[in-house]
C-alpha cells in the first residue's frame, strides 16, 4: 500500500504471535488485490479493464459500495475516482488498520494500537498519540490522547499537495494537513476517508462539517502554520496540553 505497517501490543498471549502471522497474511493479500503501486492487483487490473467487477474478489465490491456511501456522506468530497483512476486507496489504509485490529481482539488482546501510515487505531489505553507537523518534519503539530480511539491525518508531509478536490479536478491547497480523531464505534477506514474529504473541503468547509458529526474531532494546520480545531478537539489532548486551546469553531 506504499507505506509502513506498526503493531504495538501491550498485553501479549499465547496466541498473539500467531495473530501477528495472520494480520502480516492479510495485509498481504489485501495489498495484492487492491494496490495501485502495483500493475498486477486487481484494482488495477479492473482500472484497465482486463478485469471485471463481477470476476474480482468480493471484497472489491464490498470497498467500492463503501467508497460511495463515503462519497454520499461528504457531498462527493471523497470519491473511489480521484483524478479519474480508479483508487479507493482513502478507503482501503484505513479498512486494513481496522482488519488488523480484529484479528488482534480475536486473539485475546485488549490493549493495543495498530498504525499504518499515520492511520491509528487503539483499544484500552490509555495511548498518547503524536500528531507530525506538515511542515517541519522533526516537530509535532500535537499529542492526543484517549482510549479506543481512530486518529486519522491527511496532509501533505508524506506525499506532498497529493489530495485532489473532486468537483474541481485541481490538487486541494487550503490546508497544510487535517487531523480527524473519532471515538468508538466509528472505525478508523470511515475517519481515515472522512480525513481525506474534508481536506479535499478546505479549511472553513471542513471545520464546520466535522462539528456537524457527533463523536469527531478536527485539528486543521494551515500552510502558513496556524491551527485551528473543532470545539471538542481540547478533550483529547493530555492533562499537559496547552491550556489555551479554547473552542475556534461552533458546533
Amino acid at each position: 500500500m506504499g507505506t509502513v505497517f506498526s503493531i504495538a501490543v501491550r498485553d501479549p498471549g499465547p496466541d498473539t504471535p500467531a495473530a501477528l502471522r495472520r494480520i502480516a497474511e492479510r495485509l498481504h493479500r489485501i495489498d495484492a488485490v487492491f494496490s495501485t503501486y502495483r500493475p498486477d492487483s486487481e484494482i488495477s487490473r479492473l482500472d484497465r479493464g482486463e478485469l471485471a467487477l463481477a470476476d474480482c474478489d468480493p471484497e472489491v465490491r464490498t470497498v467500492l459500495d463503501a467508497c460511495r456511501e463515503v462519497a454520499a456522506e461528504t457531498d462527493g468530497y471523497f470519491t473511489e475516482r480521484p483524478g479519474g483512476r480508479l483508487d479507493p486507496s482513502g478507503w482501503v489504509k484505513g479498512w486494513a488498520v481496522e482488519e488488523a485490529a480484529r484479528l488482534l481482539h480475536a486473539a485475546g488482546a485488549r490493549q493495543f494500537c495498530v498504525n499504518g501510515g499515520g492511520d491509528v487505531q487503539t483499544a484500552g489505553g490509555p495511548w498518547r498519540i503524536g500528531i507530525a507537523h506538515p511542515g517541519q518534519p522533526d516537530r509535532l503539530s500535537a499529542v492526543l490522547a484517549g482510549h479506543d480511539l481512530a486518529v486519522a491525518t491527511s496532509g501533505t508531509a508524506e506525499r506532498g499537495a497529493h489530495i485532489l478536490d473532486p468537483h474541481t479536478g485541481r490538487t486541494a491547497h487550503g490546508l497544510a494537513s487535517l487531523t480527524l480523531v473519532a471515538a468508538p464505534g466509528t472505525g478508523i477506514a470511515r475517519t481515515d476517508a472522512w480525513a481525506t474529504a474534508a481536506f479535499a473541503m478546505g479549511p472553513d468547509r471542513a471545520l464546520a462539517w466535522v462539528a456537524r458529526r457527533p463523536g469527531v474531532e478536527a485539528l486543521a494546520v494551515l500552510p502558513d502554520g496556524s491551527k485551528r480545531w473543532t470545539s471538542g478537539l481540547p478533550g483529547h489532548l493530555p492533562p499537559s496540553g496547552p491550556a489555551d486551546w479554547q473552542p475556534t469553531v461552533a458546533s
